[in-house]
């Protein structure tokens, strides 16, 4: 029970950061706060993703060239140009870590207005925290698993971030609903998006890029939007008007 408490826990932390900030705050800037509170969820996307920590420059350059290319040649992590989701995953990493180490310039549109904090990335980014990370789970494991099967989910918390990322391109892009046209095969995947809070609500938001809320249909729900909404009205944040 302690396992699996700590599997989801370490789930859904790292999957909001992702969405929280990689997303909706570095990627489309859905909503403004104050130095602080960004350096603050900037401590939590190190902690909570840990050992698959994901610059957010990075990330905000490809998703929007994810936007911009959606299901083109263009697209960095289209699933319809691949054999399968290894395949995208390697090929995203390798153009990633080509923006991550500045080995290559993005065009002027997808440059600038991400958070940076040079000390933070190059703690995330080193060999050094990674396998610190990554001895930290497997010592949790060794002291609270009582079952040898547990250890099959050890991977998953070493690659957190970029399996997050995977689903949500793949099945994003591949299988579920559309409510709407976007030129593009983004699609929506009720009822697996609550596992991966709002993410795979990808057709409705590659129609309203910007809008905070990834749910569009009265019987849709973004389980991200309440906590945004909390956090606006308590202060932390100051969502943008769509």
């Amino acid at each position: 029970m302690i396992i699996l408490i700590f599997f989801l826990c370490h789930w859904f932390l790292s999957l909001f950061s992702q969405t929280f900030f990689l997303h909706r705050y570095s990627s489309h800037k859905m909503f403004k706060m104050e130095p602080f509170w960004e350096k603050f969820f900037y401590l939590v996307l190190l902690f909570s993703q840990g050992s698959s920590f994901l610059n957010p420059r990075a990330y905000a350059i490809l998703h929007r060239m994810h936007h911009a290319y959606s299901d083109t040649e263009k697209d960095p992590h289209s699933p319809h140009f691949f054999k399968d989701v290894f395949g995208m995953m390697i090929a995203t990493k390798n153009m990633y870590m080509n923006y991550l180490h500045f080995k290559i310039q993005p065009e002027p549109a997808f440059q600038g207005n991400y958070p940076e904090w040079p000390m933070v990335d190059r703690i995330g980014n080193s060999w050094l925290w990674r396998i610190a990370c990554g001895l930290f789970y497997i010592g949790f494991y060794i002291m609270f698993a009582n079952h040898w099967w547990l250890f099959i989910l050890l991977p998953v918390h070493f690659l957190m971030g970029p399996l997050h990322g995977a689903i949500v391109n793949w099945c994003g892009h591949k299988y579920g609903y559309s409510n709407h046209d976007n030129d593009d095969h983004s699609k929506n995947s009720l009822p697996w998006d609550f596992l991966l809070m709002g993410e795979l609500f990808q057709n409705n938001h590659h129609k309203k890029p910007n809008s905070p809320n990834f749910a569009t249909k009265w019987w849709e729900f973004d389980p991200t939007y309440p906590v945004m909404k909390v956090l606006h009205w308590v202060r932390i944040i100051k969502i943008r008007k769509v």
